[in-house]
């Protein structure tokens, strides 16, 4: 029944995810047609980072302002960057949309940083808000380190020609963009304006619909001029499938999800009938393992983990003396390390797992298994206190005279007991064996 019970909660999870890998919330659907050409849509990347969720709801938030026949999207952008390839899918969808996309660096205080330059540089018409950045934009490596001999001059060179096509296709300032790469150069709104990196400073959406009004701009299908005057403004915000993919796809949080569904999972094959982390356990790996599928997941760094917990499980169940202990401190260290892929394809070091996160959780992981082991040790070189061996050294009293068999009482049990010496009635004597047939040696107590 217990088993019945955990297989229906893991059910139930799986139909979860698959729903919402389908997309299957009202919110998705909310507009049937209603929507006329007089409306504009304005979505917000808040301080988000570039993935291929932020790719995916940027370019599902195209498709439904084309099939509304919307007349433009507004993106309002704060982002620290990203994934190069999820940042390539945002400008091709950009490229190759039919409804004029305007991203607004917005509000103030935000940025459009790495990844956001060319995002920024794809849309049709571009504008920031007062007192927001723009730039630095040098690919770096997970790793860290923004050098070109540590990224690689082709990818330095194949980021300068990207943002120097949409800066040509978009009639920008080309020049600044290849500094943004090669030279990780940030300026203000101020100075995007003056150097035609942008075309409008403003300060909210009205003003900036107000700005636009009776601009032409090419769309994939041919020129367009925008009539913003008047325009029903609808805010669209992600979903609660987009919200939860974006949370768990954050690299800490997927690991996190990742050991707390393992430690789950052993906690309920060391106990089991548990149910409860067993359960949950299982409801964190089904969460890490989708989150995971969102990322470049190195499977050599998993198995490492998971040798990691396997070594971790043999030292309380084998003595080696700490051997696997070493073993899986560094098996997870490397495992920990190694998760997430390195490839010459990040802008901006943010997807990435914490170092103090891994050694946090490596050294508390460690902990716990040394702690086991330790105990377990403990007990395999400790005193036998159950059967024969368990009652050799007890204390007890003579019933009858012993001389040189009687009766003694030991914890309350009466037991047959030899002697060589005279035992009187009520002394207190010591069991030094035990011999066949449960006869117990026994000596006074000095």
């Amino acid at each position: 029944m217990k088993t019945k019970t955990l297989l229906s909660y893991i059910a139930i999870i799986l139909l979860f995810l698959i729903s919402v890998k389908s997309g299957a919330f009202l919110a998705e659907a909310e507009e049937t047609g209603n929507a006329k050409s007089n409306t504009v849509h304005v979505i917000k990347v808040e301080n988000s980072i570039v993935t291929p969720v932020l790719s995916e709801f940027i370019t599902k938030s195209i498709k439904r302002a084309e099939e509304k026949n919307i007349h433009c999207l507004i993106i309002e952008l704060d982002t620290p960057g990203g994934a190069m390839e999820s940042m390539r899918e945002i400008t091709k969808s950009f490229l190759a949309a039919n409804v004029p996309i305007i991203v607004y660096v917005s509000p103030q205080g935000a940025r459009a940083a790495s990844a956001g330059v060319w995002i920024t540089y794809a849309s049709h018409i571009a504008a920031m808000a007062p007192s927001t950045n723009i730039g630095a934009a040098h690919p770096v490596s997970i790793g860290g380190g923004a050098d070109s001999s540590v990224i690689g001059d082709k990818v330095i060179n194949d980021a300068v020609a990207q943002v120097k096509a949409l800066a040509e296709k978009r009639d920008r300032n080309a020049e600044w963009a290849e500094k943004a790469v090669r030279e990780s150069v940030s300026i203000t709104e101020k100075e995007a304006l003056e150097l035609n990196v942008i075309d409008f400073i403003s300060p909210s959406i009205d003003s900036l619909l107000k700005q636009v009004d009776g601009m032409e701009v090419e769309l994939a299908s041919g020129k367009t001029r925008l009539n913003t005057e008047n325009l029903r403004i609808v805010y669209r915000e992600m979903n609660l499938r987009y919200k939860i993919l974006e949370k768990i796809s954050n690299p800490n949080v997927a690991y996190i999800l990742l050991m707390l569904g393992i430690y789950g999972l052993f906690f309920e094959l060391s106990n089991p009938g548990a149910i409860f982390p067993g359960v949950v356990g299982a409801i964190f790996l089904i969460l890490a393992f989708f989150a995971l599928s969102m990322l470049p997941v190195n499977y050599a760094g998993l198995l490492l983990i998971l040798l990691a917990i396997i070594l971790f499980i043999l030292e309380v169940k084998v003595t080696s003396y700490g051997l696997l202990t070493i073993g899986g401190i560094i098996a997870m260290t490397l495992g920990s390390l190694m998760l997430i892929e390195e490839p010459p394809n990040i802008y901006q070091p943010v997807l990435q797992i914490s170092l103090s996160l891994i050694i946090t959780v490596v050294a508390v992981t460690a902990a716990f298994f040394i702690f086991a082991f330790s105990m377990a040790f403990k007990t395999h070189l400790g005193k036998v206190t159950t059967g024969r061996e368990g009652l050799v050294g007890e204390v007890g009293v003579a019933q009858t005279k012993i001389s040189p068999e009687g009766k003694v009482s030991i914890h309350g049990e009466i037991w047959k007991a030899m002697s060589d010496q005279v035992i009187k009635k009520g002394e207190k004597i010591r069991v030094v064996a035990v011999d066949d047939g449960l006869v117990l040696r026994i000596e006074k107590l000095a």
